[in-house]
């Protein structure tokens, strides 16, 4: 009795000095070769794919395995699978003594976790085979938990077909997760493995009924579960049939696929309940304004107190052909048209170079050749800088920008990550502001998202995470929080041409800062909005590029953003944005928005950042020596001794003058220079010549008699 003692013992260590160097050499893989699944924030099934193998086999989490779910596969399957080490050394030996005795193979001692080892690495049944499962199965009890080896049975059991695993069943015959079957759900998938070729769901229910049942009466026989729950399981009818796995965010899904090949699982941020709202809500707007030849639209919603995205549409219909429904429309590089204007105008302002109420002039303008016109074909004078947003003008937008510089706005954008931007800095001129570049959806809406952010940037992400709070440290800030309420409380304004048709006078307005753009041919329509709560990005046309005359960010892109606020966030349910400590008013002249002179009358308040405002005093009105009859002026060399007095006039820039005078628009006048006086002129009163465009080329035709019209601008006080 000792030597066999000692022997077994010996055979023991031996055992166990073998696992330990076949640990420690060729530690153990397992190559499931699941399906890959996206989830969305609260564990619900998005989207599948299939395998490698063009088979179901969905990944079964721990979590997902409900108590009724364990119970009865433990009980079918390996009783004593939390007591044993992979292998049951009772079950062997009466699977010996049983086989012996019969002369032939009549029961197995296969555990769930030798099955687990079989059905990832098939092998043709031998002994030596068997040993080598066993061996397997007992590394797989060191190297996982049996919570974790359990959910690996359960996703890897054949179900017929290419369906493999009990939560691919569950989600293509009954369209739920595992955790929430029915105990007759549960005990229709846990016969079906022994039987995948005979008991195939969809096609033999009333033979899978009889079985489930037998079942069902076999457990209440033993107490596994109690006779209520068994005599309602009983009752429950058979109404499973093979469905399609589930295929929703189907953009999102592709694209995370591309960048997450050797997952299983993806916890995704994407709201379930808004994702399927926004898809419907858009493929609806899109039928809708269909007559008008516009065929797509694309989504995206970010969550700005999580910083996560929430919803993403890339296509009104992802199955459609008629324009491309498979392209992703929030990863599509497009024309931007004036959606950049907000942060040109904050940068502006951060670097004192404008408040909301500086003056510019919006009239006929040429740069070095880029005469830009607004959208609605007219010129509005002299204006605000906020109206100048507030309608999207782009004279003025250019005119700040080249007070800014290009370079500047640039650096910007690359800042906000504006991939395209960066790519082809060293070509972008002024007509950048203006859509003259490529940016995408998701590009535009991130950047708006930093605006809600009081100005800090971070790339929202897709995936959940378990810290959900916006980290500071995470971000850049690349406009202060001073310029970015500013901007929020001018997009915010009702009083505004992009306001959509029908809309100034409805309940259904949500509460929200908006700016549109619509690119150059009528291709692209974009409405970017944002609350305290989210940030939405819409934009609507064709995937061809085919422009149209109807289509506008105002009256298409801008109603459908609107209805997705409503469904979001109706009038803005989260806390509005409060004013900066840093943010001051002080008095202004109306007039120029300037600091106001001792003339300055008609002031109003403004806002401005101490220290970083420009202080520059008014200088709207000028001081004229004229005559008795203000018929004559005066300069300072031709100034008499007597009989004329000063007097105070409108000190307008030349390219107004000349605005006023195209236009036929009264306005007071400096009267006309004295003629005898000899005065020359200085650099200050020198006349602009605005065309020829200094540094342009002309070609002329040396047959051709051809000339070049001279166009120069003046001050009120030139002589003439």
């Amino acid at each position: 009795m000792k030597i066999l003692l000692k022997t077994f013992l010996v055979l023991f260590l031996q055992f166990l000095a073998i696992l330990f160097l076949v640990e420690s050499f060729f530690p153990l893989k397992i190559t499931p070769n699941f399906s890959l699944i996206i989830i969305d924030s609260k564990g619900q099934l998005l989207h599948t794919f299939l395998n490698k193998d063009d088979k179901w086999r969905l990944p079964i989490e721990p979590s997902e395995v409900s108590p009724n779910l364990e119970k009865a596969v433990l009980f079918k399957e390996d009783q004593y699978f939390y007591w044993h080490f992979g292998v049951n050394p009772a079950a062997v030996l009466r699977a010996g003594f049983r086989n012996i005795a019969k002369g032939k193979r009549t029961s197995g001692a296969s555990t769930i976790t030798m099955q687990v080892v079989r059905l990832l690495q098939p092998k043709k049944r031998t002994f030596g085979n068997k040993l080598l499962e066993m061996l397997q199965a007992i590394r797989l009890e060191l190297n996982y938990s049996k919570k974790e080896i359990l959910s690996l049975y359960l996703s890897i059991t054949p179900y017929g077909s290419n369906i493999e695993g009990l939560k691919s069943a569950a989600v293509l015959y009954f369209k739920k997760n595992p955790k929430v079957l029915s105990l007759a759900e549960i005990a229709t998938l846990t016969i079906i493995p022994n039987r995948p070729s005979s008991l195939r769901l969809g096609q033999n229910n009333s033979f899978i009924l009889q079985e489930r049942n037998k079942w069902l009466k076999s457990l209440l026989g033993k107490g596994v579960f109690e006779k209520a729950a068994i005599e309602d399981a009983l009752k429950e009818p058979l109404n499973a049939q093979r469905m399609e796995a589930p295929k929703l965010a189907p953009h999102l899904a592709l694209r995370l696929k591309e960048s997450n090949d050797n997952q299983a699982i993806i916890n995704t941020s994407i709201m379930l309940d808004k994702q399927q709202k926004i898809e419907l809500i858009t493929k609806n707007y899109v039928q809708r304004i269909a007559a008008l030849n516009i065929k797509n639209a694309a989504v995206m919603v970010i969550n700005n107190r999580t910083n996560q995205v929430e919803a993403y549409v890339g296509s009104a219909d992802f199955n459609s052909n008629l324009d491309g429904g498979q392209v992703d429309g929030i990863r599509a590089v497009r024309s931007p048209g004036s959606t950049l204007k907000p942060l040109l105008y904050a940068t502006a302002f951060d670097l004192g170079l404008i408040t909301p109420k500086t003056m510019i002039n919006d009239v006929p303008s040429n740069f070095m050749g880029f005469e830009p016109e607004n959208f609605d074909q007219q010129f509005h004078g002299k204006v605000t800088l906020e109206f100048a947003l507030a309608n999207s003008l782009n004279v003025p937008a250019v005119k700040v920008l080249k007070e800014v510089s290009t370079p500047i706005l640039i650096e910007q954008l690359k800042k906000a990550d504006f991939k395209s931007i960066k790519q082809n800095s060293a070509k972008l001129g002024l007509s950048l502001i203006l859509g003259g570049c490529g940016v995408s959806l998701e590009e535009l809406t991130n950047l708006f998202s930093a605006f809600a952010k009081r100005g800090h940037f971070s790339k929202p992400s897709f995936y959940k995470a378990a810290n959900f709070e916006l980290k500071n440290k995470e971000s850049v800030q690349i406009i202060s929080e001073d310029a970015a309420y500013i901007i929020t409380k001018t997009l915010n304004q009702v009083t505004r041409p992009d306001l959509p048709n029908n809309f100034e006078y409805t309940y259904r307005m949500p509460k929200i800062a908006w700016k549109t753009g619509t690119s150059f041919g009528k291709k692209d329509a974009w409405s970017i909005g944002y609350n305290a709560q989210f940030t939405v990005g819409v934009w609507v046309g064709n995937f061809s590029g085919e422009g149209v005359a109807e289509l506008s960010g105002a009256n298409i892109a801008t109603p459908l953003l609107f209805e997705v606020f409503n469904t979001l966030d109706f009038n803005g349910k989260s806390n509005w944005f409060g004013i900066p400590k840093t943010l001051e008013m002080r008095k202004i002249c109306a007039e120029t928005g300037l600091v106001p002179n001792t003339f300055c009358t008609n002031q109003i308040l403004d806002y401005f950042v101490p220290g970083i405002s420009k202080t520059k005093t008014c200088d709207h009105l000028v001081e004229i020596s004229v005559d008795q009859q203000e018929t004559i002026s005066y300069c300072k060399t031709c100034e008499p001794n007597a009989n004329f007095h000063k007097k105070m006039y409108p000190n307008y820039a030349p390219e107004l003058l000349s605005y006023f005078e195209t236009k036929h628009i009264l306005h007071e006048k400096i009267p006309a220079h004295n003629p005898k006086c000899t005065r020359i002129f200085d650099n200050k009163k020198a006349p602009k010549i605005v065309f020829p465009v200094d540094g342009a080329e002309y070609y002329l035709d040396k047959l051709d008699s051809q000339k070049l019209l001279l166009n120069a601008q003046v001050a009120s006080d030139a002589i003439e």
